[in-house]
Protein backbone atom coordinates (compact mmCIF):
# COMPACT_ATOMS: atom_id res chain seq x y z
CA UNK A 1 0.00 0.00 0.00
CA UNK A 2 1.40 3.30 -0.96
CA UNK A 3 1.13 6.41 0.96
CA UNK A 4 1.06 9.96 -0.39
CA UNK A 5 3.97 12.15 0.87
CA UNK A 6 3.32 15.39 2.38
CA UNK A 7 4.86 18.18 3.10
CA UNK A 8 4.01 21.47 5.27
CA UNK A 9 5.77 24.64 6.10
CA UNK A 10 5.44 25.97 9.84
CA UNK A 11 4.88 29.44 9.16
CA UNK A 12 1.59 28.60 7.53
CA UNK A 13 0.65 26.27 10.16
CA UNK A 14 -1.88 27.25 12.30
CA UNK A 15 -1.59 27.72 15.88
CA UNK A 16 -3.34 26.27 18.51
CA UNK A 17 -3.01 26.25 22.55
CA UNK A 18 -1.99 22.98 23.42
CA UNK A 19 -3.72 21.26 27.07
CA UNK A 20 -0.41 22.80 28.70
CA UNK A 21 -0.86 26.19 27.49
CA UNK A 22 1.82 26.16 25.23
CA UNK A 23 1.26 27.35 21.67
CA UNK A 24 1.42 24.21 19.34
CA UNK A 25 1.33 24.18 14.98
CA UNK A 26 1.06 20.10 14.64
CA UNK A 27 3.02 19.84 11.10
CA UNK A 28 2.63 16.45 10.01
CA UNK A 29 1.49 12.93 10.88
CA UNK A 30 2.31 9.17 9.99
CA UNK A 31 -1.09 7.31 10.12
CA UNK A 32 -0.76 5.37 13.19
CA UNK A 33 2.59 5.73 13.59
CA UNK A 34 3.89 9.30 15.17
CA UNK A 35 3.10 13.36 14.77
CA UNK A 36 5.15 16.16 14.76
CA UNK A 37 4.94 19.30 16.05
CA UNK A 38 6.21 22.87 17.07
CA UNK A 39 5.91 24.17 20.51
CA UNK A 40 6.63 27.49 21.86
CA UNK A 41 6.21 29.52 24.97
CA UNK A 42 6.74 33.03 25.29
CA UNK A 43 9.48 34.73 28.01
CA UNK A 44 8.68 33.58 31.35
CA UNK A 45 5.68 31.23 30.87
CA UNK A 46 5.01 28.27 32.52
CA UNK A 47 2.90 25.11 30.93
CA UNK A 48 -0.03 23.62 33.13
CA UNK A 49 1.90 20.36 34.61
CA UNK A 50 0.05 17.52 32.80
CA UNK A 51 0.44 13.42 31.85
CA UNK A 52 -0.63 11.66 28.44
CA UNK A 53 -2.85 8.89 29.05
CA UNK A 54 -1.68 7.08 25.46
CA UNK A 55 1.76 8.70 24.36
CA UNK A 56 4.79 9.36 24.68
CA UNK A 57 7.05 12.35 23.25
CA UNK A 58 10.47 12.52 21.74
CA UNK A 59 11.55 16.89 22.26
CA UNK A 60 14.46 18.41 20.49
CA UNK A 61 15.02 22.38 21.98
CA UNK A 62 15.60 24.48 18.66
CA UNK A 63 15.78 28.02 19.95
CA UNK A 64 15.74 29.29 23.58
CA UNK A 65 16.06 28.12 26.94
CA UNK A 66 14.01 26.69 30.44
CA UNK A 67 13.23 23.97 32.04
CA UNK A 68 11.42 20.88 32.05
CA UNK A 69 10.36 19.06 35.23
CA UNK A 70 9.74 15.54 34.51
CA UNK A 71 8.27 12.62 37.54
CA UNK A 72 7.02 8.77 37.39
CA UNK A 73 7.14 6.16 39.70
CA UNK A 74 8.86 8.26 42.42
CA UNK A 75 11.73 9.72 40.61
CA UNK A 76 11.92 13.19 39.65
CA UNK A 77 14.55 15.53 38.04
CA UNK A 78 14.49 18.86 36.24
CA UNK A 79 16.12 19.12 32.81
CA UNK A 80 18.07 22.62 31.50
CA UNK A 81 16.52 23.13 27.92
CA UNK A 82 18.79 24.67 25.75
CA UNK A 83 19.54 24.62 21.89
CA UNK A 84 20.45 20.91 21.28
CA UNK A 85 19.08 19.05 23.96
CA UNK A 86 16.71 16.04 23.58
CA UNK A 87 14.95 14.65 26.07
CA UNK A 88 11.79 12.01 26.35
CA UNK A 89 8.86 12.01 27.61
CA UNK A 90 7.69 8.12 28.19
CA UNK A 91 3.89 7.33 28.88
CA UNK A 92 3.26 7.75 32.43
CA UNK A 93 5.49 10.70 32.81
CA UNK A 94 3.51 13.81 34.36
CA UNK A 95 5.90 17.27 33.19
CA UNK A 96 5.96 20.82 33.19
CA UNK A 97 8.43 23.09 31.54
CA UNK A 98 8.81 26.90 31.67
CA UNK A 99 10.90 29.08 29.27
CA UNK A 100 13.52 31.46 30.24
CA UNK A 101 13.80 35.11 29.57
CA UNK A 102 14.51 34.95 25.44
CA UNK A 103 11.00 32.13 25.29
CA UNK A 104 11.50 28.57 24.49
CA UNK A 105 10.93 26.73 21.01
CA UNK A 106 10.88 23.08 20.83
CA UNK A 107 10.11 20.44 18.03
CA UNK A 108 8.01 17.00 19.42
CA UNK A 109 7.27 13.54 17.69
CA UNK A 110 4.45 12.10 19.44
CA UNK A 111 4.30 8.19 19.44
CA UNK A 112 1.38 7.32 18.30
CA UNK A 113 0.39 10.40 17.30
CA UNK A 114 -1.58 13.04 19.08
CA UNK A 115 -5.24 11.76 18.93
CA UNK A 116 -6.80 15.01 19.59
CA UNK A 117 -9.12 13.72 22.37
CA UNK A 118 -10.12 15.79 25.42
CA UNK A 119 -8.88 13.37 28.11
CA UNK A 120 -5.48 12.53 26.29
CA UNK A 121 -3.68 15.36 27.93
CA UNK A 122 -4.55 15.20 32.04
CA UNK A 123 -4.34 17.82 34.04
CA UNK A 124 -1.62 17.24 36.90
CA UNK A 125 0.38 18.92 39.93
CA UNK A 126 3.72 20.39 39.32
CA UNK A 127 6.54 22.55 40.71
CA UNK A 128 5.87 26.16 39.19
Amino acid sequence: MSLPFSTSRMQETAVVTAPDGSAVRPLEVLAGAASFAHFELAPGQVSQAVSHATVQEIWYVVAGAGEMWRSQDGREEIAALEPGVCLTIPLGTTFQFRAGPDGLRVVATTVPPWPGTPDEARLEHGPW
